[in-house]
């Protein structure tokens, strides 16, 4: 079974308790009502998403300020679907997209899983992907903070690990149109994780990312999260919408996140049934398996921004080179 057969099952393997069998059941049903789930939350039919795709199409073909842009259909229902098929938002999120690919090249170009710093930052565990879905039929995301090594990657490393994760996982239709759970773990965190990061960028690529990077993120479920990594979680809920900021939920201890996340879905270490070896070896796979689509990635280019819609408002945070907070994140102290 490939990769990809595997991202649309639901695997008894981690556990053979009953829980996970009745779980089996409920996402199998979810993921057999997924044309009733994409009609009733993303508007879509068959007519819609082909006459849509097929206009996407002929507006790339057109447009002369961008090239070599895919044309695929999993491609264009990335934004058609994060967009729910309004077709004048699909477009201007694909060219922030690839506007947002062309500003943070360090991030968004090569991105190969067998690059050195790639390779030992997934294989540390920073970031994996669980081979189970939750009850809702959503691809669950994992994060160790501790597990990322702040004295020897930056936060650029960082960023090109999520990327690289999140590039493979739009590839898939389910996840296009189920959306993502994000689960983390806050400890282990140090000063060091802090002050990696230059406010503005951090700003830049909040707000940017959201607007520009196609993922439906359903829910943020943090534990363990120590004061200065509050603060950096708070001031990147300012920057993105009210409702992107009300689906993130910090909890104090695991057993309580536990009652707001599939266990099943987690690894053993957030009280869950995967070793988190498990999860890292199926992200592993998972890009191995689209290795050479994400290095072609590279092929797209924006040639002008002109088409691109901005809303210069007052209040906006971020104009040119400045932002709105004082100093940077290295007066903090880790608590």
């Amino acid at each position: 079974m490939t990769t990809a057969s595997v991202l649309l099952t639901v695997s008894t393997t981690w556990s053979a308790s009953s829980d996970v069998c009745d779980k089996e059941e409920r996402v199998g049903r979810t993921i057999r009502n997924v044309a009733a789930v994409a009609a009733r939350e993303l508007r879509e039919t068959p007519a819609t998403r082909d006459q849509a795709v097929r206009i996407m199409r002929d507006w790339i073909q057109k447009n002369s300020d961008i090239k070599n842009v895919r044309q695929d259909e999993v491609f264009l229902l990335r934004f058609l679907r994060h967009k729910k098929y309004s077709i004048p938002m699909a477009q201007q999120t694909l060219l922030k997209y690839l506007s947002l690919r062309k500003f943070y090249p360090s991030i968004f170009t090569n991105l190969d899983c067998e690059d050195a710093k790639i390779k030992e930052i997934l294989g540390n565990g920073y970031i994996a992907v669980s081979p189970v879905r939750d009850s809702k039929g959503r691809r669950v995301i994992v994060y160790n903070m501790g597990k990322f090594d702040a004295t020897k990657f930056s936060c650029w490393d960082m960023c090109r690990a999520h990327i690289i994760v999140y590039e493979a996982l739009m590839e898939d239709s389910i996840d296009q149109i189920f959306g993502f759970t994000h689960v983390g773990d806050g400890s282990g965190s140090s000063t060091a994780h802090v002050t990696t990061w230059n406010p503005i960028d951090f700003a830049r690529l909040m707000k940017w990312g959201e607007q520009s990077v196609p993922m439906r993120h359903k829910e943020f479920q943090l534990v363990n999260v120590p004061g200065a990594l509050k603060y950096i979680i708070d001031f990147a809920t300012s920057k993105v919408s009210s409702k992107m900021g009300e689906r993130l939920h910090i909890h104090t201890n695991v057993k309580n996140m536990q009652s707001h996340v599939d266990i099943s879905c987690l690894p053993t270490s957030f009280g869950g049934h995967i070793p988190l070896q498990d999860m890292i070896k199926f992200t592993r796979e998972l890009l191995i398996e689209k290795r050479q689509m994400l290095l072609a990635l590279d092929k797209m280019e924006i040639l002008s921004t002109k088409g691109i819609i901005s809303s210069r408002r007052p209040t906006n945070i971020i104009k040119g080179d400045n932002v709105s907070v004082e100093g940077s994140f290295r007066k903090l102290e880790i608590d």
